[in-house]
């Protein structure tokens, strides 16, 4: 599909709040003597449905976004172009555009956790201008992102001032979101999660918990891999059920704090990619997630190139039915980790499209 065809989808529009739970807060942190009632962990919902449905789509798509997104990285990317809501739009789903707890238009009470904001030279480092700087294997094949990917270029500034701040605690964060986004499946009944890198642990979390509703996972590079961060945060230890910070359920039981979870290391399959671990055989089973369908898409320019396999193997290991959508395996290369939004953003959706469908 020319990208230009996506650009006049007629559709309707709604937003809502879920998610939000009425709490009682000191005035004072340092005095309990007064307190207020406040609204927390509520999410912003946008839906955008289109007026022309097809039969063949009958399940919407629901967009986590990442650390530091809101749910406009979807709409249109920064140079203007339609962005992967218009796509799948125009392929007849509905299509659900949100921003976690405590980001962007969802609010935040400063008695909450702590907020993190990425600067521009994270950014460039990170996700647009990755061939300028060798941090991991690959990152010089980066060449998809429109622009210089440097700040000062009108398409990175555009994309910069979208950045909002995020939860720097991983276990509140991880505890809003699962919370959040398994009510919004309660109220949309049965759909798709489509997740991305640090939403990728909420999105195990909800289809963990409604294994019922949730009818697939593309998860767009996800958080990982499995008990430890690799890069960018090398912070040792994290993740201690293996996908997740918090309780995912295990046959037999992980038990308490996840301390029946045995691992062990596998070496690196090659000098592109870094070792990783996986559960002591006989590995348990991920009970709930195990029942849902899960598609991982990974970039090639991307620091999740060397580590993602590592996940993947960790799903496959406890019993999930995952396929690993390696993209320059398909031909399609020099992307970086915002790859919805890069030049050949529409050549993705169009495999992504591919694996809905078979779904």
């Amino acid at each position: 599909m020319d990208s230009s065809d996506a650009l006049h989808v007629p559709h309707s529009r709604e937003v809502f709040y879920t998610g939000g739970e009425y709490t009682v807060i000191p005035d004072n942190p340092s005095s309990s003597t007064t307190t207020s009632q406040y609204m927390l962990n509520q999410i912003y919902v946008e839906k955008l449905t289109p007026l022309h449905p097809t039969a063949s789509r009958p399940y919407p798509l629901i967009f986590i976004p990442g650390a530091g997104q809101t749910g406009t990285n979807f709409l249109d990317t920064p140079d203007g172009r339609p962005g992967w809501a218009n796509f799948f739009l125009s392929h007849g789903y509905t299509v659900y555009l949100t921003d976690q707890p405590s980001r962007g238009r969802s609010p935040w009470h400063p008695s909450v956790g702590s907020m993190h904001a990425f600067s521009t030279a994270d950014l460039e480092k990170l996700f647009t201008a990755c061939a300028s700087h060798d941090l991991w294997p690959r990152s010089r094949t980066h060449a998809q992102w429109p622009g210089t990917g440097k700040a000062g270029d009108p398409i990175f500034d555009r994309f910069f001032a979208s950045q909002v701040q995020y939860q720097a605690d991983r276990k509140i964060s991880e505890a809003q979101n699962a919370s959040a986004y398994t009510k919004l499946m309660d109220e949309v009944g049965e759909a798709y999660l489509v997740t991305h890198s640090q939403a990728g642990p909420y999105g195990w979390r909800v289809g963990d918990a409604r294994p019922h509703l949730v009818k697939g996972i593309v998860a767009l590079e996800p958080g990982g891999p499995p008990f430890e961060n690799k890069f960018p945060q090398k912070s040792g230890r994290v993740r201690i059920w293996g996908i997740t910070d918090l309780e995912v359920e295990y046959d037999p039981s992980a038990g308490p704090n996840a301390e029946f979870l045995e691992t062990v290391r596998i070496r690196a399959k090659d000098s592109q990619c870094m070792d990783y671990l996986l559960q002591k055989e006989p590995a348990k089973t991920l009970k709930n997630l195990s029942q849902v369908p899960v598609l991982v898409v990974t970039a090639e320019a991307s620091y999740h190139a060397p580590y993602d396999y590592g996940t993947v193997a960790y799903l496959r290991q406890a019993g999930v039915q995952v396929e690993h959508m390696e993209l320059w395996e398909q031909g399609i290369r020099g992307n970086g980790h915002m790859f919805f939004m890069e030049r050949n953003n529409f050549d993705i959706a169009e495999r992504v499209l591919r694996w809905l469908n078979e779904h």
